[in-house]
């Protein structure tokens, strides 16, 4: 699968198969069965519900915004040379931003979105395709995460070439989870498993 950065919201997948099984979604049914894959890659407040029916509005940094992160940082260590402007402190912050940013969206997930998905979704269900990348990614997070800290604490040395091989351990995987889980999301696919008024009771 390629990992190339995507650059439009995600659009419906027409096919002849599509056409002749599901009417044509109208293009305000279109938006509601889109909403979720359009949330997770580009905005960044995310809802669902506490318990007593207390409603919790997050700021979580969504798949766009990660790219991004990625990008900067991964071009740094590629050119062994850092953002201009930007000291190794500022560089390193960056790096850990990201990964807490990660772990706090991917927490956030499989305890309030990924549930909800799975009654109807295999993808989503424990151990299958989606939960098995969290794994993955997190694997080599954690080791990217304690580099980075043992970096800003002064007990080891950064080197541009050392960060890089640690990202190249689970950017691969990170990359196609950010597009599998969006196409996962795509208003053609989720019409296959929610009503449109499932679809609005959604927690994002």
């Amino acid at each position: 699968m390629s990992v190339a950065e995507k650059s439009s919201s995600p659009q419906p997948q027409a096919s002849a198969t599509d056409s002749m099984d599901s009417p044509k979604l109208s293009q305000t049914e279109y938006r509601t069965y889109n909403r979720m894959a359009e949330v997770m890659e580009y905005y960044v407040k995310i809802s669902y519900l506490l318990k007593h029916s207390q409603t919790q509005i997050l700021n979580v940094p969504q798949h766009s915004h990660f790219r991004q992160t990625w990008k900067l940082l991964y071009e740094a260590c590629s050119n062994a040379k850092r953002p201009a402007q930007m000291s190794i402190r500022q560089f390193l912050n960056t790096g850990l931003t990201f990964c807490n940013h990660l772990h706090a969206h991917h927490s956030i997930e499989e305890m309030h979105i990924f549930p909800v998905l799975a009654r109807k979704m295999p993808a989503f269900q424990e151990e299958l395709e989606l939960l098995t990348q969290h794994k993955q990614i997190h694997s080599g997070l954690e080791k990217f995460q304690a580099y980075l800290q043992e970096c800003i604490a002064g007990e080891r040395e950064l080197r541009m070439e050392e960060m890089k091989s640690l990202m190249d351990d689970f950017g691969k995987v990170l990359w196609a989870h950010l597009a599998d889980e969006v196409d996962q999301l795509a208003a053609e696919n989720m019409r296959k498993y929610w009503t449109v008024a499932e679809m609005e009771a959604m927690p994002i």
